[in-house]
């Protein structure tokens, strides 16, 4: 797959395509088949990034490109690279994975990206009543929670504060005595409860919102105060415990007070916080905390700070007196920055998720499948279902039931499309059920209609994703353009492999050939034949001798002298290109040259370079360029192919047209 990849990205230069408007007057064509302008200026300004000119030598020089592009994708077509089947396989594998994440990423986390980000933006004081609730609460008590939480609004309504009727109704034991104030919040809440943010959000100021649910049970929510948001604040802090003695309490206000007074007056802030605080962890780094954001502690009193250096006077907390400095006010960061941290946490959430029905990213596709639903004209035969579950027995919860092989039921249960064209089938529907695990695996504590709801449930979520895959073309004019790319790039680097790369290295004789006429562009520098000889560390103190005896001979004659006894002498011959290779270090340029002794550091044997031979400039062997020669061969196959290709088609290029681009 990767290799597509590469020639699509690398020889096309990312080519996309864009929606053809209604006045998208045609540039070229190739044989009659038109490229319209809007295609070749994404591709163009796309290809340039930031160095589109738009001017006349620019243009001309990427149309050149475009147009030996088109013209091979011609020539493959005309070749019915299309229709093998290798490739339509090939291709439709791209289309499966670009489609599913382009409706993941297009309609689910792109928007929601955008909608955290944009809530991020804000800090909202609210106010809630909730009425605990299971996840996976029945049906009978979900109804009970409901009438509480409604019974609730009626008292609001009635002109009950939501203060009083907090304190009264919320069974948040957190928040109930306070009359259910929550204080400032900012997007992202915790998974689990999406829905009370997107309530928090989207209520107005004053404002009690409609029932949610979210993992902790129901709300309502009140909107106290939204201000923009905070940000994070660098910190760090000078603590003084508290007393266990309530007698010390007096003298830990002394001291705290000293402390903020010696800043007052000039103290560094980081050697009194190892000399004096009293927390452990951030003493010995100068009290340094770290960013904090709303809901912290220490919220108030950073950001009421001024200035980056500045600290606080002495606060109070359930721990003790604390003096607060602040090292750096960091805003919330550009849309650009962010996304890509609030789409990995989402990704993350979903991934650890123990409630999937209220997570953010699976409240986001159920919204799109009822949106399916809805354009795609949704229709049930729920008398097929409720038929089909009659016929159950307790074998369908076990390995044993398995989808019917033979006679499989035609009958339709849903269907989608404007005349319904899309039908799902009780025969596709009992081979889900039969792939599914959840059969299995939640049949021994579910009722058997409502496992198979749940499976019909799923089945209809997977029909419509694939329902909709087989729309996007027509939907998203930009997903047909990118399958285009695909095609012709699968297209490009078949045709190009048949016709230039296979033929470059498989074609002996052309090759050979070609290197004839080309023999003096693969030619080697001046080299270097270089012996290095190499003397055991137990014989080391032999390796001047031998050094003084390789002046006057070498190779193995020297080998012959040496090792008449025993083995004291060994060598390797390696050849240098003049500029093109680590020269030994220390060793002239010239035949004969010989290097000093060096002393190997890890195993002490002893060795020498001595230059052999110098060679003189000369021609490579085909061989020996083999790899040169060949790409070489593929250029001059591929022009040569471009040439052919002008020959057989024509391109007729609008002059009028190309000149309404020039800019510059």
């Amino acid at each position: 797959m990767l290799k597509h990849f590469i020639v699509l990205f690398t020889l096309i230069a990312g080519i996309s395509t864009l929606t053809q408007a209604q006045n998208d007057p045609v540039l070229f064509t190739v044989d009659g088949t038109p490229v319209h302008v809007s295609e070749f200026d994404y591709i163009y300004s796309k290809s340039k990034i930031d160095t589109a000119s738009y001017s006349r030598a620019s243009l001309e020089e990427y149309l050149e490109l475009y147009k030996n592009f088109k013209l091979k994708v011609r020539r493959a077509k005309e070749m019915k690279l299309d229709t093998i089947p290798s490739l339509q396989k090939e291709l439709a594998g791209y289309r499966k994975q670009l489609a599913n994440s382009y409706l993941v990423d297009k309609e689910v986390t792109d928007k929601l990206v955008r909608e955290a980000y944009d809530r991020s933006l804000y800090d909202v004081d609210f106010s809630h009543i909730m009425i605990a609730l299971p996840p996976d609460a029945s049906k009978k008590d979900v109804k009970i929670a409901e009438q509480k939480l409604m019974d609730a609004r009626k008292k609001l309504e009635r002109g009950s504060s939501f203060e009083e009727v907090a304190k009264n109704v919320s069974e948040d034991k957190n928040t109930r005595a306070n009359g259910g104030k929550m204080g400032y919040l900012t997007a992202l809440f915790p998974d689990g409860f999406y829905n009370l943010e997107s309530a928090v959000y989207n209520t107005k100021v004053g404002e009690v919102s409609d029932m949610v649910r979210t993992v902790a049970g129901l709300h309502l929510v009140k909107v106290n105060q939204k201000r923009d948001a905070r940000g994070q604040m660098e910190i760090a802090h000078i603590l003084i415990r508290k007393a266990k003695d309530p007698k010390g309490m007096p003298l830990n206000k002394v001291k705290i007070d000293s402390i903020y007074q010696q800043l007052k007056d000039g103290a560094d802030f980081k050697t009194l916080a190892k000399d004096f605080s009293q927390d452990n962890k951030t003493a010995k780094k100068g009290g340094y905390i770290g960013f904090i954001g709303v809901r912290h502690p220490f919220e108030a009193a950073a950001f009421s700070i001024k200035e980056d250096g500045g600290f606080s006077e002495p606060i109070q907390t359930s721990v003790g007196w604390h003096i607060i400095k602040r090292i750096n006010k960091k805003p919330v960061d550009a849309f650009e920055i962010a996304k890509r941290r609030i789409q990995t946490k989402m990704q993350e959430s979903q991934k650890k998720t123990k409630y999937p029905n209220f997570n953010r990213l699976n409240n986001a596709r159920n919204s799109m499948i009822e949106r399916i639903k809805k354009e795609g004209n949704f229709q049930e035969n729920t008398a097929v279902l409720n038929t089909f579950i009659s016929s159950l027995d307790s074998v369908f919860i076990t390995y044993k039931w398995k989808a019917p092989k033979k006679d499989i039921p035609k009958d339709k249960l849903f269907s989608l499309g404007k005349g319904g064209e899309y039908v799902a089938s009780l025969g596709e529907f009992q081979n889900f059920c039969q792939r599914n695990s959840k059969r299995m695996r939640l049949g021994k504590r579910m009722e058997r209609k409502d496992l198979v709801h749940l499976l019909y449930n799923e089945f209809i979520d997977d029909s419509c994703i694939k329902y909709e895959e087989t729309q996007l073309e027509v939907k998203y004019p930009e997903f047909k353009s990118l399958m285009r790319e695909y095609e012709e790039g699968i297209l490009l680097f078949e045709a190009t492999k048949i016709l230039v790369w296979d033929k470059a290295s498989q074609d002996s004789v052309g090759l050979s050939k070609f290197f004839d006429t080309q023999a003096n562009n693969y030619q080697w520098n001046e080299r270097a034949v270089v012996n290095k000889y190499t003397i055991p560390a137990a014989k080391a103190d032999m390796a001047e001798t031998i050094r003084k005896k390789a002046k006057k001979d070498s190779g193995d004659h020297l080998l012959e002298k040496v090792n008449k006894t025993e083995q004291v002498l060994s060598f390797e011959e390696k050849t240098y290109e003049k500029d093109k290779s680590t020269f030994p270090e220390g060793l002239d340029w010239k035949t004969g040259a010989i290097s000093e002794i060096a002393i190997n550091k890890r195993n002490k044997n002893a060795s020498f370079f001595k230059v052999e031979k110098i060679l003189p400039v000369s021609n490579k062997s085909l061989k020996e360029a083999r790899g040169f020669v060949i790409a070489d061969y593929q250029n001059h196959l591929e022009k040569q192919w471009i040439n052919d290709l002008k020959k057989a088609y024509k391109i007729d290029v609008n002059k009028a047209v190309f000149e309404s681009l020039i800019k510059g």
